[in-house]
């Protein structure tokens, strides 16, 4: 999966959008999102501080010399720590780290690769 990952990132496939998340724009990098979705959703249920999680996902995904890479992980990482920090405000059950990843997944590939629903939007 890193050298799919890796290769992804430096190719740019991965569009950027000055106040939007990360657009995928084809279904394999719907997939890998979807993929580092399960990841950061499971080190935030674990209450792994952010530091460290960061730097256990750049190393999985090897995004370290990919800025666009580092955007995607950093996105994706905010959405899955929130998620956690809402659902341990609320006195309702949480998320699975399978569900927040197939509402990702079903999200970028019902909006042709927009995450923005799930990812949030950036000022």
């Amino acid at each position: 999966m890193k050298p799919v990952v890796a290769a992804l990132f430096a190719s740019g496939a991965l569009a950027c959008s000055a106040h939007a998340a990360q657009r995928a724009e084809s279904a394999l990098e719907c997939s890998v999102a979807a993929d580092i979705a399960v990841v950061a959703h499971s080190l935030a249920r674990e209450h792994i501080q952010r530091p460290k999680a960061d730097a256990i996902m750049v190393r999985i995904y090897g995004v370290s010399e990919s800025d666009r890479g580092r955007e995607l992980l950093r996105d994706i990482t905010d959405a899955a720590y929130g998620v956690q920090q809402e659902a341990g405000a609320s006195a309702g059950g949480t998320t699975s780290s399978q569900e927040f990843a197939e509402e990702l997944y079903t999200t970028c590939m019902k909006r042709s690769g927009d995450m923005d629903t799930i990812l949030g939007r950036r000022s």
